[in-house]
């Protein structure tokens, strides 16, 4: 049983930043990549930042590119994103997903096999 905690959500001013974390469990972590995600009010889940199993390979979608950094301890089965530079548009419920295999090779959600259930971040204006 594969299970995906996330935290380190919050109500954060613009230009102030977060970091947040996802706690994995049920595979050997290091074997998959693995996905952030968010979803605003109305909106559907889009790509945040990725990294492949092996951490050597990452994606950032154009929007947070240069203020958000993707990381991963596998000895604490753990991933992070570092945000920087927050802006109210980055305003939306975080969510990690654990991809099919090593290598990260989509940035598209039903393609992640397993979900946590989400952290709230708002930035205010």
């Amino acid at each position: 049983q594969v299970q995906l905690v996330e935290s380190g959500g919050g109500l954060v001013q613009a230009g102030g930043s977060l970091r947040l974390s996802c706690a994995a469990s049920g595979r050997t972590f290091s074997n998959y990549a693995m996905g952030w995600f968010r979803q605003a009010a109305g909106l559907e889940r889009e790509f945040v930042a990725g990294i492949s199993g092996s951490g050597g390979g990452i994606l950032y979608a154009d929007s947070v590119k240069g203020r958000f950094t993707i990381s991963r301890d596998d000895a604490k089965n753990t991933v992070y994103l570092q945000m920087n530079s927050l802006k109210p548009e980055d305003t939306a419920v975080y969510y990690c997903g654990l991809y099919r295999s090593r290598y990260l090779s989509s940035t598209e959600a039903p393609k992640y096999d397993y979900w946590g259930q989400g952290t709230q971040v708002t930035v205010s204006s």
